[in-house]
């Protein structure tokens, strides 16, 4: 298995090329062919039949090429590898469609043709603005009042001054757009270290700084997107406080977007992508059954069309989102041991896309996967997906790292691996203090556990009573319940208390639900 990490990029360009792609690129190479051009299709077919990138191996295949050479010869095939697919793709994007009409413009007017280069720039103004690509447009303004400034155009003093005008609004325009933009990224950034917030003083610190930095509600909503970074604003900060209901409600607003301008979905294929995990995600958090269904339809409906799969970060984004709700499907329904049913499929995309999926993506998958596991009574396999997040630990989701290693110890708990627990109590007791990690929640749990030594097997029913009991409490405090939002530990101690399974306890709580639901409507 190939790692993504590490490697060539000119290997990892080749490998991520499909059989359309490789065959035009060679189509393209052979039309401009030169004599030097020989060695790269060789170089080209030597790393593509390469399983992975070994420069030795390398040049045994390829002995009219001196190891000097190959690294000009190296970039060289990078750069017409890129060409071909500029020529093959620009069809098939706006931004790349847009470009190739500025370049035009460009290669007019240095020929001296003035005149037929601002008519295609007023062409390119309009499909940029239907578009909403208003960042484009400064390229575009900025040529024109170059050309405008320069020479005798014969335009009009009106057509001067809107000129003028228009380069001030959309100025205007992308300041708001990278506040926004800035934003929506700090906040996801901050998730993705450290996952919710802990604490107060993490509360405080993300609402003083959203607050800080959101602009007046009369810019954030001046265009698509102002709103589009608006709400991936709220919803990261939203989710990170654990406000599911305002998590719900601005990735909904996320997708309305897209329903009010359906055109976007083909420009913004990602955003759209991404916004739907949220609302999936939003739907998960809040229980809400029949909304999760219908949406996670939909999504799959999607991930079937031509522009879905038109890009390889589209079909990997859609496989991966989709999945990760048909796991969360099955974790608030109790459908654990359905869910390992998907475990196969997953794992073979998983090798299938390892060089373009992120560590953080796997991370998570691995969580949820130990999840099923844990949740179908297969201690032992969970263990080992737990391991995976434990063992590679590369400062991302500091909160996943430490309820990695909460289930790895409740997992060997539930084996009776009494040698190991009292270890394991101290170690990831320190661990999550170290990384202020420790809600009630937790120490309720660690105090459970050191005192359950003590307890013979026969007298643990009373003790798990009086525990459920205890952090029962806790079950709508935001602050206190981050671990019911990483693991249903109140389902997990009602399965002791009842004798029953674990996974039998949430399904009865997903029914009792849609039962509640039914008799509401």
């Amino acid at each position: 298995m190939m790692s993504n990490r590490n490697t060539d990029i000119l290997f990892l360009l080749i490998k991520s090329l499909e059989k359309a792609e490789k065959r035009s690129f060679k189509l393209y190479i052979k039309r401009s062919s030169a004599k030097e051009d020989l060695k790269i299709i060789q170089l080209f077919d030597a790393l593509d039949k390469l399983p992975e990138y070994d420069e030795k191996t390398l040049l045994k295949k390829l002995p009219t090429i001196e190891k000097p050479q190959l690294a000009n010869l190296k970039t060289h095939l990078y750069k017409q590898i890129l060409a071909s697919l500029r020529l093959l793709k620009s069809t098939e994007n706006i931004d790349l469609q847009l470009n190739e009409q500025l370049d035009y413009a460009r290669i007019l007017y240095n020929k001296g043709l003035k005149l037929q280069s601002l008519k295609i720039l007023e062409r390119v103004k309009e499909i940029a603005r239907s578009h909403n690509k208003f960042s484009f447009l400064t390229q575009v303004i900025t040529l024109e009042k170059k050309i405008e400034t320069l020479h005798i155009t014969r335009s009009t003093l009106e057509k001067t001054a809107h000129l003028a005008i228009e380069a001030v609004e959309v100025s205007e325009r992308i300041s708001r757009v990278t506040k926004l933009s800035n934003l929506a990224l700090q906040l996801y950034s901050w998730y993705v270290k450290n996952g919710h917030a802990r604490n107060e003083e993490d509360e405080v610190d993300v609402r003083d700084f959203f607050k800080q930095n959101l602009p007046p509600k009369s810019e954030a909503e001046a265009g698509f997107y102002e709103k589009l970074y608006l709400y991936q604003s709220y919803v990261w900060y939203a989710f990170i406080r654990q406000d599911f209901l305002m998590y719900y409600r601005y990735s909904q607003k996320w997708i309305d977007l897209f329903t009010a301008e359906p055109g976007m979905i083909e420009v913004e294929t990602g955003h759209y992508i991404k916004g739907m995990h949220n609302l999936l995600n939003a739907h998960f958090d809040l229980r809400n059954f029949s909304k999760f269904e219908i949406t996670l339809r939909e999504f799959e409906a999607f991930g079937e069309t031509a522009i879905a799969n038109h890009h390889d970060n589209f079909r990997i984004h859609t496989f991966v989102y989709i999945n990760s709700a048909k796991i969360n499907q099955c974790l608030m329904t109790g459908t654990f041991k359905e869910g390992l049913k998907l475990i196969p499929y997953i794992e073979e995309k998983l090798a299938e896309y390892e060089l373009y999926i992120d560590y953080h993506r796997v991370l998570v998958f691995n969580y949820k996967l130990a999840t099923l596991y844990f949740g179908s009574g297969d201690y032992s396999t969970a263990i080992d997906y737990l391991q995976k997040i434990i063992n590679h630990n590369v400062g991302l989701r500091n909160d996943l790292q430490c309820y990695a290693r909460l289930m790895h110890m409740m997992a060997h708990y539930e084996l009776g691996n009494h040698d190991i627990i009292e270890y394991l109590i101290k170690s990831v007791y320190r661990f999550m203090a170290k990384m202020q990690n420790l809600t009630v929640i937790e120490e309720e749990m660690f105090k459970f556990l050191r005192h359950s030594f003590s307890v013979s097997p026969r007298k643990m029913q009373p003790e798990f009573e009086k525990f459920l009991a205890e952090i029962k409490k806790y079950e709508k405090s935001r602050f206190e319940t981050r671990a019911f939002a990483y693991l249903d530990i109140i389902s997990w101690v009602e399965s002791k208390v009842q004798n029953e399974t674990m996974a039998t306890i949430i399904h009865k709580k997903y029914l009792a639900s849609k039962h509640r639901l039914r008799l509401v409507n």
